[in-house]
């Protein structure tokens, strides 16, 4: 098996843009306080990306995972993202298991 220069070049370049990208933020945030508006943008971005991994797979899969992704969406307003994704897999596990 051989390595293009190219391939390489490309996934180091993406590594490297990666790294920046996380340790670039996190410097930024311990050096700089955002303001009230921008906390408050910012705290929306976790469910906005959740509902952007959920809603595909209510609109494109079967029951079992439709009524997953409401128990996600469900549970998400209740604790944090971590847990409702999990609740929302277990759901769709015994769903299917269930023969949904």
């Amino acid at each position: 098996m051989s390595l293009d220069p190219a391939t390489l070049a490309t996934i180091l370049a993406m590594m490297a843009a990666t790294v920046f990208t996380r340790f670039s933020g996190a410097f930024l945030v311990r050096r700089l306080k955002p303001g009230a508006g921008a906390e408050k943008a910012l705290a929306t971005v976790p469910p906005a990306v959740l509902m952007a991994v959920v809603a595909p797979t209510a609109f494109a899969t079967g029951w079992p995972e439709t009524i997953g992704c409401l128990v996600v969406v469900v549970a998400a307003l209740r604790m944090s993202l971590l847990p409702a994704a999990a609740l929302g897999v277990v759901s769709v596990a015994l769903l299917r298991a269930a023969g949904l």
